[in-house]
């Protein structure tokens, strides 16, 4: 019988992997933009790994945005008490 950390997606070697392959896929996609010419419509995406930082920027407004959001609606903790 197998318990919950068992699972191979709970492994601390499989997580480390699992870092390794996306930064390795991120960064080759990245580099790739030196071989293959990327034609840019406004100008700036045109620029070397705009992509990549226009993601990653993009990622933490998003997260700025929903902690934002989340300070506004949120409710007591007695809220739903009758």
């Amino acid at each position: 019988m197998s318990t919950r950390d068992d699972h191979w997606l709970t492994r601390p070697g499989t997580i480390r992997w699992l870092w390794i392959i996306g930064c390795s896929v991120l960064a080759i996609t990245v580099l790739l933009q030196a071989v293959i010419h990327i034609k840019g419509y406004f100008g700036v995406d045109g620029w070397f790994g705009f992509g990549a930082l226009f993601g990653f920027f993009s990622c933490v407004a998003m997260v700025v945005v929903a902690k934002l959001v989340g300070v506004l609606l949120k409710r007591p903790d007695t809220y739903y008490d009758a």
